[in-house]
């Protein structure tokens, strides 16, 4: 055995267990969050004068809100094509934001005016409107409560009937306050949020504000798909019979079908 080998197999040794002993003294946090990549499955046609606000798929279709003042709009999408096969648009007093589906309801949030409103689902026919004292973003619902965001890193369960807030949950990654919270997107039994101005979309608890994880869309939209124009990643809509997962952003040309990956 040469003078390396007696040097370094000790060394070595030594080495693994001060590791070992490390590793058991301090194991991995178990409050940090999975983090995830992902594959896209299908792409599908995507208005790209569409600055989505809110994006739901149900019965088939895709039920979206756009925003901007003059320009806000509640539509029915054929997923297919793409092609907006109803919509009602808002009094240009209104920037339109994130929306929801309650049973025969849409429900549909605007931007600083304090104002949402309540729509039949089938005919689009204005129902109501309500109030509510924040900047309107995203909105979900979980079958019981709606979930509400503001911008902050606040979250706001309403009343589905009242419309009143019965319960706030502060979102924190570990010990951070998470900024932006965006549109939102009920998915087996955690909220997905697209973070504002971000590439990213943050899992979260909804009983205790926890982030449990993070998907990093970096790169969805690919430069032969830009014509400069777009903006960033806004929109997720889930289909729980088949466990699909949509994602796409404003002005973008393109919608996508994505699968998560566990980030190695």
């Amino acid at each position: 055995m040469n003078r390396f080998v007696k040097l370094f197999v000790p060394a070595l040794v030594v080495l693994c267990a001060a590791a070992f002993v490390a590793f058991k003294l301090h194991p991995k946090n178990p409050d940090a969050p999975t983090f995830w990549r992902y594959k896209v499955v299908n792409t599908f046609s995507h208005d790209p004068q569409a600055w989505t606000q809110g994006l739901i798929f149900e019965d088939g279709f895709l039920f979206e809100g756009t925003g901007l003042l003059g320009r806000s709009q509640l539509r029915k999408v054929e997923l297919l094509t793409g092609d907006v096969l109803q919509q009602h648009k808002l009094p240009d007093e209104f920037f339109g934001e994130g929306i929801t589906i309650l049973g025969s309801r849409i429900v549909q949030l605007t931007y600083q005016s304090k104002v949402g409103f309540v729509y039949d689902k089938e005919s689009f026919e204005p129902l109501r409107e309500f109030h509510y004292p924040t900047e309107g973003w995203g909105l979900t619902h979980d079958g019981k409560q709606l979930i509400m965001s503001d911008g902050t890193p606040m979250l706001y369960f309403l009343d589905p009937e009242t419309f009143e807030q019965v319960n706030r949950t502060m979102v924190f990654d570990q010990d951070k306050p998470v900024w932006g919270l965006n549109e939102l997107e009920y998915v087996e039994g955690l909220i997905y949020a697209n973070v504002w101005a971000t590439d990213r979309i943050v899992q979260i608890e909804p009983e205790t504000g926890k982030v449990v994880g993070w998907i990093d869309m970096k790169g969805l939209l690919s430069p032969q798909d830009r014509n400069g124009s777009e903006d960033v990643l806004n929109g997720i809509a889930y289909d729980p019979a088949g466990r699909r997962l949509f994602v796409t952003g404003k002005f973008w040309s393109k919608l996508f079908e994505v699968k998560l990956i566990a980030a190695k």
